[in-house]
């Protein structure tokens, strides 16, 4: 019997952010539900149990954000994050994890989650994460980037680096200027601050960059960047 909790059957209320909790131990889905459905501005959608059933889930309840364990039976949060990423206008996925180093949620964020969240994160800064992320912001500092990066790059092979050349070679000067600066893991607002732009201005030179680059999240841009050698 499949273990996807359906949570509603209604469309969330305007201006809330649809959330699918992924998580094979059911104490944390339902505490993570407990705590995270009582606000106005989440909505808890549904639960899954494995990778699998939250696939079934996105397609069923179209959320926003998934929250994403790693370790799972039947189909882990790595591969459950890179079949979402090839789909078309897939949800935001931060990958929840014990250990903020872990070699798994490197490879998750790799394959195209937003971020990361251990599962000792206080329940106002998972509210805040998920709204951040639901916002195309970025949930990774600049260390776990520069993590990330070190770990993923060990063996660039010439091809890659080739092609993460092409893809820059792309860019005008400014979304250039934008994609050394997500590559060094700075906010929208820090890169507005930073090459005087507005918010939204950065924001839409992001959209073309994820276009451009050939990418899906924000970790990915920093990817390519070092790649080419600009990072």
């Amino acid at each position: 019997m499949a273990a996807v909790d359906d949570l509603t059957r209604a469309p969330a209320s305007p201006g809330r952010v649809r959330l699918l909790i992924v998580d094979d131990d059911p104490l944390v889905r339902s505490g993570l539900a407990l705590i995270l459905g009582g606000g106005a501005s989440l909505e808890v959608v549904a639960q899954a149990a494995n990778g699998r059933e939250g696939l079934d889930a996105v397609a069923a309840h179209r959320p926003d954000v998934v929250l994403m364990d790693i370790r799972m039976p039947v189909m882990d949060g790595i591969e459950a994050t890179a079949a979402l990423a090839a789909k078309p206008d897939p949800p935001k996925v931060i990958v929840l994890t014990t250990f903020d180093a872990d070699d798994y949620v490197l490879r998750a964020l790799a394959a195209g989650a937003s971020g990361f969240l251990l599962k000792d994160t206080a329940p106002e800064d998972i509210v805040a994460a998920v709204h951040k992320v639901a916002d195309g912001e970025p949930m990774l500092s600049p260390s776990v980037t520069t993590t990330l990066i070190q770990q993923v790059t060990a063996q660039r092979s010439p091809g890659r680096s080739q092609v993460a050349i092409k893809r820059i070679g792309r860019l005008t000067e400014r979304e250039r200027d934008v994609a050394l600066a997500v590559g060094r893991g700075l906010s929208n607002a820090e890169i507005a601050q930073e090459l005087y732009l507005s918010v939204p201005t950065v924001k839409a030179h992001v959209g073309r960059l994820f276009a451009k680059l050939e990418v899906d999240n924000r970790v990915q841009i920093a990817l390519c960047v070092h790649d080419a050698g600009l990072g």
